[in-house]
C-alpha cells in the first residue's frame, strides 16, 4: 500500500472514531460524506486513467480531489477567503516546482520518493498561505496538481512529447500528502494557539 493510501486509510479510522468531528465541521462535512469521499478515492485510483488527448487524469487521484476543492471554495464565506485560495494555490504550484528543478533529476540520487517530499512541501506551503482549514487543503491539492501541469506544459513548449498524467501512481501520493497535512497543520496550530488565547483571557480575568 502506498504512502497517500496508508494516509486516506488511517484519515478513514480516525473519522469513524469522531477523532476529526471538528476539522470536518470547518470543512462543511458530515462523518458520512468524508467517508464516502475517503472510500471513492481509494476505489478511484484502481479504476483507469480518463485520457483526454496528451492528458490523462486519474479518478482517485486527481477529479475527485479537485471536486471536493470546487465545493469548498463554492462553500467559501467570503470572496477574499476565495481569492486568497486560489492565490495560494498558485504560490503552491510554483514553490513545489521550483523544488522539482533543483532535486535530483533521478529518484535513485534521493533517500526518500521525491513524490513524499513535493507532498510535505506542498503542505507547509499551502498551510501557511491557505491561512484556514479549507484553504489550506484546497492550496495543498491544487498546488501539487499545477507544479505537475506546469512540469508538462514547459516539456511541451520544448518540443519533448510527454503525457500529462494528473494524481495517477506517486502524484496521488503526494497530492494526498500535501492537503491532508496541510489541514492537519492548521487543525494543531489552530488549536494551540486558541489554548494560548484562553489561558491569557483567564490569566488577564483573574487579574481584575
Amino acid at each position: 500500500m502506498s504512502a497517500g493510501m496508508m494516509i486516506l486509510t488511517v484519515t478513514a479510522v480516525l473519522v469513524f472514531c469522531g477523532v476529526l468531528q471538528r476539522v470536518l465541521d470547518r470543512m462543511y462535512m458530515r462523518d458520512r460524506e468524508a467517508l464516502a469521499v475517503i472510500g471513492a478515492m481509494l476505489v478511484g485510483t484502481l479504476l483507469p486513467n480518463v485520457k483526454l488527448g496528451p492528458v490523462s487524469v486519474s479518478v482517485g487521484g486527481a477529479l475527485i480531489p479537485v471536486a471536493i476543492c470546487v465545493y469548498l471554495l463554492i462553500r467559501a464565506d467570503e470572496s477574499l477567503e476565495r481569492w486568497r485560495t486560489l492565490l495560494g494555490s498558485v504560490l503552491t504550484g510554483a514553490a513545489v516546482y521550483g523544488l522539482s528543478l533543483l532535486l535530483p533529476a533521478e529518484a535513485e540520487e534521493l533517500p526518500v520518493d521525491p513524490m513524499l517530499l513535493y507532498g510535505l512541501a506542498g503542505g507547509v506551503i499551502a498551510w501557511v498561505l491557505g491561512r484556514s482549514r479549507r484553504g489550506a487543503f484546497i492550496c495543498g491539492i491544487a498546488g501539487v496538481l499545477l507544479a505537475d501541469v506546469t512540469t508538462a506544459a514547459v516539456n511541451w513548449a520544448k518540443g519533448i512529447d510527454q503525457q500529462l498524467v494528473l494524481g495517477g501512481a506517486g502524484i496521488a501520493d503526494a497530492v494526498v500528502i500535501s492537503g491532508v497535512l496541510a489541514v492537519l497543520m492548521c487543525e494543531l496550530v489552530g488549536e494551540a494557539v486558541e489554548r494560548m488565547v484562553r489561558r491569557t483571557s483567564a490569566k488577564g480575568g483573574d487579574q481584575t
